[in-house]
């Protein structure tokens, strides 16, 4: 299988084209990569490069850009609306095909530690690469900026870089400043122009909004000052457009404008969008009662020709897809009970280790979003509720997410335990040998806890949602809400136990002290 990862890097530079040109010069430099899309913004004096190459390529070609980057930008002489730490601020890299979210994070790890080597820029890691669960946020790592970061490194010791100087023996690169490498899921850029210059507005609505101040989940949110426009601006980043989407998102600052005198003249997307994003928002806006992904040409096509390449390759069929976001939903009539998977249950019955408690902890937690989406929609039909259809909406469309990222667990954790098998049985014949496969079985189990942890948050996410949509949905579907909450329930407590079976075969101890914490949190009920 070919293996596609996209990364994302950002520069603090969004004025000269030639520096840009240049920079992107050297991101295509090498093989098997190539450029997908170039967007330059001289208010926010930042540009976002949409990359697409293999595995093996992509880091590399990250690293080219970072060191052109140093050589073209002196952060000392920047200056614009967008807050930055670098030269090259942020390098995220996406997972598309033929490849896990836990391979970015390898690759992050390298490219951040390489450009520390070679260019002596420090690095920080985020997102799913953090190392300190503060540093999952970018905010937090860029709070204060190139100035501010660059002092405060030099007397605290809890903001120095993943990689690069140790206490007392340096700060930042002089002109690069330091740069923020992760590995994370789709992000979608999205900025709304308020028909206003007062950026307080726009910094109001952003704190509203964004999830860190209790706003919406996923959602990351500022004020910022178009002075070329004389408009202000509510810059967002969806860190998971399944939890909180276009649509859901535009509505909330529309609303928030609306309530002190202000409207939107107009909105934008930064950078590359996937087209399930798209899809959720029109479906959110037509109010579509019977929508499904096999609605959609394309989807379908993909569906029909993936069977046929099953078909050829001789794969057996398990009762869910193999392929995540493709055919998750049955096109049936209402009122008609779709087939059960019985080739999954059959599966799962068999005396294999997989699928195994991992998988059917993710499915217990789908089937109660899914129900959770069958109140929600059932309730959106009945006129004696219409007060309440705005939160319901929105509590639709991120049950809707939570599914979808629960189904795709479902193979991802069955997938992440043939991984340690597979480590499990490299030779060990010398030291070398002995040495390659322990190290194998430790990231091989380290992927092997993510997966259901991820599980375990999502459904903890998915009962809170359940639990408060009994104020706002039909009375009659009151028992539907009950099993959800019990299924919620019992997907977490599910996931939590295979997080802590694959700990045992892990010794990075700050690693573990991340996952220990993130348990902890789950604990809180």
């Amino acid at each position: 299988m070919r293996t596609l990862v996209e990364c994302v890097p950002n520069f603090s530079e969004g004025r000269d084209p030639a520096k840009v040109e240049a920079i992107i010069q050297a991101l295509v430099a090498g093989p098997e990569v190539y450029l997908l899309d170039q967007e330059m913004d001289a208010d926010h004096n930042r540009s976002v490069i949409t990359l697409v190459g293999t595995r093996e390529q992509i880091g590399e070609a990250a690293l080219r850009g970072i060191g052109r980057a140093a050589e073209l930008i002196d952060l000392n002489q920047h200056r614009g609306a967008h807050p930055r730490l670098g030269a090259t601020d942020v390098v995220p890299f996406v997972p598309v095909s033929g490849v896990t979210l836990e391979d970015c994070v390898r690759i992050a790890e390298w490219v951040a530690e390489e450009a520390w080597r070679r260019f002596r820029i420090p690095t920080y890691l985020y997102e799913a690469a953090a190392r300190k669960p503060e540093r999952r946020n970018l905010e937090n790592i860029r709070r204060g900026q190139f100035e501010g970061v660059r002092e405060e490194v030099l007397t605290n010791p809890e903001r120095l870089p993943d990689f690069g100087p140790r206490f007392g023996e340096g700060g930042l690169h002089p002109t690069a400043g330091a740069t923020v490498v992760g590995a994370r899921k789709f992000l979608i850029a999205y900025n709304i122009n308020l028909n206003t210059a007062d950026i307080a507005i726009a910094k109001s609505i952003a704190k509203k909004i964004r999830a860190s101040s209790g706003g919406f989940p996923a959602v990351k949110a500022m004020g910022v000052d178009l002075k070329a426009r004389n408009l202000a601006q509510v810059s967002m980043n969806l860190t998971d457009f399944e939890t909180t989407g276009i649509g859901v998102a535009f509505d909330a600052v529309r609303r928030e404008a609306a309530a002190v005198g202000v409207e939107v003249v107009g909105s934008e997307i930064v950078g590359l969008v996937p087209r399930q994003a798209l899809v959720d928002a029109s479906v959110h806006y037509l109010k579509v009662e019977n929508f499904h992904l096999e609605l959609i040409l394309e989807n379908r096509l993909e569906q029909v020709l993936a069977r046929e390449d099953e078909t050829r390759a001789g794969s057996a069929a398990r009762g869910l897809p193999s392929r995540p976001g493709q055919a998750r939903e049955p096109a049936h009539e209402a009122g008609e009970t779709p087939a059960l998977p019985e080739g999954f249950v059959a599966a799962v019955a068999a005396a294999t280790p997989t699928p195994g408690g991992g998988s059917v902890s993710a499915l217990a937690g789908a089937l109660a979003a899914a129900l959770g989406e069958m109140v929600c929609g059932l309730t959106l039909k009945r006129e004696s509720h219409k007060t309440h259809y705005k939160s319901v909406e929105e509590s639709l469309a991120r049950l809707s997410g939570f599914r979808r990222r629960l189904l795709e667990n479902v193979d991802r954790d069955a997938a992440s335990y043939q991984s340690v098998v597979a480590a499990m049985k490299m030779p060990k014949s010398t030291e070398v040998e002995k040495g390659a496969r322990a190290r194998a079985i430790e990231e091989a189990s380290k992927t092997a806890a993510l997966v259901p942890l991820d599980t375990a948050e999502i459904a903890k996410e998915t009962r809170r949602l359940i639990a408060a949509l009994g104020a706002s949905t039909i009375p009659q579907a009151a028992s539907d809400l009950c099993v959800a909450l019990h299924l919620a329930e019992a997907a977490e407590r599910g996931a939590v136990e295979n997080v802590r079976a694959n700990l045992p075969a892990i010794h990075d101890q700050e690693w573990l002290e991340g996952i220990e914490s993130r348990l902890r949190e789950l604990a809180k009920r």
